[in-house]
This record gives C-alpha cells, sequence and structure tokens, in this order.
C-alpha cells in the first residue's frame, strides 16, 4: 500500500470517527420526565410531583446510571398526568419520557434507548375468581380495569374492549377486591409490586396477552450522539449485570 492511499484512509477514518462521535455543546442538557409507575419510577413521598433526588426505582437508577456514564448532563422531573409528560416529550427538543413501550405505531414518533426492562401485559383476578380465558376476545364479555392512556388500555382499545379507566393504575387493585371490576389489565411486574405495596398478595394472573419492553423515549429532534452515547452506555451496563442487580432490589 503507498504511503499516499494510507494517509487518505487514515483520513476517512478520522472522519468517520469526528461524524460518529460529534462533540455537544457544554451546555447541552435532556429534560427527562416520568410518571408514578412502581416499580419503575416512583416519587419517595407517593406524590404525582417530585424532582431529582426524591425519585426512586428501577428505572430511575438505571436512567441515572445510564447518563452518568454517557456523560450527558439532564433533569429529572416526576409528574402526572401521563398524558401531559407523553405530549411535552413528543413536542419539545431535548426532552425524554420514560419508561414507555416502543409500539409499532410510536416508532418514528421518538428516538429511542433500552429496553431498560421487561413489561409483559396480564390480565389479574382474584384469587377465587372462576374467570378462565383463552385470548382477549373472551376478556370482552368482562368489566376490565385499565390505567388511562397507558400502552396497555390503548391497545385493548383498538382490539374491541372497552376498558374501565383509573388515573392510578394502583387503585385498581381495590377496585378488583371490591367487585368494581371483574379483571385488571396491568403490566408484570408491576401489576405484582402494586398489589404487594395494597397487601394484595394473592391475585392469579388469567391471561398473559403481551411481552413488551420499556423503553427511554427521545424528542425525534434529540442529537443522534445523544442516542448513540446513552445506548452504548445502557449495553454496558446490562453486560455487567447492573439491570438485573437493580431489578432484583424491588420485586424480589
Amino acid at each position: 500500500m503507498s504511503k499516499r492511499l494510507m494517509l487518505l484512509l487514515l483520513g476517512l477514518g478520522l472522519l468517520w470517527g469526528g461524524a460518529a462521535r460529534a462533540e455537544l455543546p457544554a451546555d447541552y442538557s435532556v429534560v427527562l420526565m416520568t410518571e408514578n409507575f412502581p416499580p419503575y419510577n416512583m416519587a419517595t413521598n407517593g406524590k404525582n410531583y417530585a424532582r431529582e433526588e426524591n425519585l426512586n426505582g428501577i428505572a430511575v437508577e438505571v436512567v441515572r446510571e445510564m447518563f452518568k456514564r454517557a456523560g450527558i448532563k439532564y433533569n429529572l422531573t416526576l409528574r402526572f398526568p401521563w398524558a401531559r409528560i407523553y405530549k411535552m416529550a413528543l413536542e419539545t427538543p431535548n426532552t425524554g419520557v420514560f419508561v414507555t413501550a416502543r409500539l409499532e405505531e410510536r416508532e418514528k414518533l421518538f428516538k429511542w434507548v433500552g429496553p431498560i426492562g421487561p413489561d409483559d401485559w396480564v390480565m389479574l383476578a382474584k384469587a377465587d375468581s372462576p374467570i378462565v380465558l383463552g385470548s382477549l376476545d373472551d376478556a370482552k364479555q368482562y368489566r376490565v380495569g385499565a390505567y388511562k392512556d397507558d400502552a396497555i388500555e390503548e391497545s385493548l382499545i383498538q382490539k374491541g374492549l372497552t376498558p374501565q379507566s383509573s388515573f392510578r393504575d394502583q387503585e385498581n387493585v381495590q377496585k378488583l377486591l371490591a367487585g368494581e371490576i371483574d379483571l385488571w389489565a396491568t403490566g408484570d411486574p408491576a401489576g405484582r409490586y402494586l398489589a404487594k405495596q395494597e397487601g394484595v398478595s394473592n391475585l392469579k394472573t388469567v391471561l398473559r396477552f403481551n411481552t413488551a419492553h420499556l423503553y427511554l423515549a427521545l424528542n425525534p429532534d434529540t442529537p443522534d450522539e445523544v442516542v448513540t452515547r446513552l445506548q452504548e452506555s445502557l449495553d454496558k451496563m446490562r453486560a455487567e449485570g447492573f439491570l438485573d442487580k437493580v431489578m432484583n432490589s424491588y420485586v424480589q
């Protein structure tokens, strides 16, 4: 190989590396929004507004570590309702919302980092319930509770069900016990964690109707460099066992 060709290839490599590792402005920061969604995101005082150190949960711990490793500044706020913060992330540059399901209809609306954790979708019933489900169609004859504006509720509506919405998912635990609903459509492990917090441990799963994963959704104008740094940090954390360790600290 000639010296001239070698220098040309080296120069191209440096240009490619510079494009892949673009510098971010020194004051660059991401506005992160989340909601009360135990065990993934929670206000330490249980209220619907909290900032920074007053949040905990599986996803909160993972996201904090991910941004730290990526060297990207952020500020973190928990707010209510979900529909509001989802809209903010959709419309406001350098804003992200977590955790949320990466659905086909949402794919092009955001830039994604994840998965942060699993979120199987299940139908829960009281321990003594005689209900047996073979599919979601079988659930149409029952009163189904769901979390308002959540991906699970949206999916149920698309499939022809008419769920009864609650502004807080944990409300469905008491509705189920009181006989106000027959089934609770929720996530797993979220449903198990919420029921445990309400002192209920004997609900039974009568249908597991979807396997989903939860992500950080970033506004589509977010620089690709930010997405790349965060994803690489998360991948390393997963390989090191960091994600499993955090998950087990909340649900075991």
